[in-house]
């Protein structure tokens, strides 16, 4: 029994990969050319999420630092969910729903892109930080699920929306990791074009 849960795991996770390929491929296409526009006219990445969402975050933005599968010069990308003093400061004088519009406005300038993590799309952090990015003339790139929640009643024809088709938070996660490898691919792509030969 245990065996065979396991293995619907594996395939409700590649369902509905599947079934989001088609809906999520132009918003993510569209997200790619919004961080490309930025890193390439000197602006960064801002990057954030709770939980789970964190951990994506960080994840991006090791992979635009570093590397993604090819050598490139660096990304300015930095993870919101990093500075424990920041983020516990921020929390005990202002509240946890502050903790990354703070640094977002510190750090934020016109020209940059927060990419905001939000599974359920109703993380009061998530929104300030949106809220904060647009009032700094950033564009946002969004990753939810279902609807979007609160989020999507925020974002503007130039922000972009990666809402994943589902209700399970596992399964949400498991797209926003794919997605994240799908836009530093991108990137690669937009800023070197195609990778030369192997043979």
């Amino acid at each position: 029994m245990l065996e065979q849960r396991i293995q619907q795991h594996f395939f409700d996770s590649a369902d509905l990969k599947y079934q989001a390929a088609e809906s999520l491929t132009g918003p993510i296409a569209r997200a790619v050319d919004v961080l490309a526009t930025a890193v390439s006219n000197g602006h960064k990445i801002l990057i954030c999420g709770n939980g789970g969402s964190a951990a994506d975050s960080q994840h991006l933005a090791a992979e635009l630092v570093g590397r993604f599968e090819r050598e490139r010069p660096e990304l300015a990308a930095l993870a919101l969910t990093t500075d424990t003093s920041a983020l516990t400061a921020v929390a005990n004088d202002y509240g946890f729903d502050h903790v990354f519009s703070k640094q977002v406005r510190a750090l934020g300038l016109p020209g940059d892109v927060l990419v905001a993590f939000s599974t359920s799309g109703n993380s009061s952090s998530i929104v300030e930080a949106i809220r904060a990015a647009q009032a700094r003339d950033m564009s946002v790139v969004a990753l939810t699920g279902r609807t979007g929640g609160r989020v999507a009643g925020l974002l503007r024809e130039v922000d972009v929306h990666i809402a994943v088709p589902h209700d399970r938070t596992a399964r949400i996660q498991e797209v926003h990791l794919l997605t994240l490898h799908c836009l530093c691919d991108g990137l690669d792509w937009v800023l070197m074009g195609e990778p030369e030969s192997s043979e």
